[in-house]
Parts: structure tokens; sequence; C-alpha cells
């Protein structure tokens, strides 16, 4: 089973406009991720990392329109992946992902977020 998700599969709805519109969302996925990561670095000054969190909240960049921009970045890029394979399997999975993501953030990560940073 997954070595049929890694080859292609005829298009969503037979539609290769989707495919081709792949590129631009795995595109913009590798952009957002990097430039997520180099905000924490540069302006956070920490990592993603729970063992190097940042020292300052962000709020510049995807940061100022999207509360978890390398989440989103990763989500885009699978649903690329998706559009890219013709694969219904990468779909669901970035379906399940985007939930315990969203289960994730709202349980932890932002009352975590809200006693390290507070007013900020």
């Amino acid at each position: 089973m997954v070595d049929n998700c890694w080859k292609p599969h005829p298009a969503f709805f037979d539609l290769e406009l989707i495919r081709a519109s792949s590129v631009i969302r795995i595109l913009l996925g590798v952009a957002g991720i990097v430039d997520s990561f180099a905000r924490f670095a540069l302006q956070g000054l920490g990592t993603p990392a729970p063992v190097a969190p940042p020292q300052h909240l962000v709020v510049t960049g995807l940061y100022r329109y999207v509360q978890n921009p390398m989440y989103a970045a990763v989500i885009t890029l699978v649903i690329g992946q998706a559009f890219l394979f013709g694969n219904w399997h990468l779909m669901v999975y970035s379906a399940l992902f985007w939930l315990a993501v969203h289960v994730f953030v709202v349980a932890y990560e932002e009352p975590v977020l809200l006693r390290a940073f507070g007013a900020e």
C-alpha cells in the first residue's frame, strides 16, 4: 500500500489543472516552513523545539495572518502532494493531521503560550 502512495494516480476529478496547481501548493508550503523557521530563529531567538523555545513572541510575516503558519504550511504541502499524485489517502491524512494539530494547539499550545508570553 505504501508503494502506491507515491505513484501517480489519475488527477482528482480527471482535471489536470488540479495536478498543475500542486506545484504552487508545494512551493507555498516550503516557503511558509522556511519563513516561519527563520522568524523563530531570528526574531524569536529560539526554535520550534520545546528544548529551545523562542524567547520572544513572533508576530510578523505569516504570523501576522495565521496563528500557526508552520502547521498550515505542512498541511498545504501535504495537500500539494495529494494533488500531484492524485492520492485520496494523502487528502485524508492532511485532514487527520489538521484535526490532531487543532486539538494539540487548543489543549496544550495556547495555554502554554499564554503563561509564557502573557500580554506580549
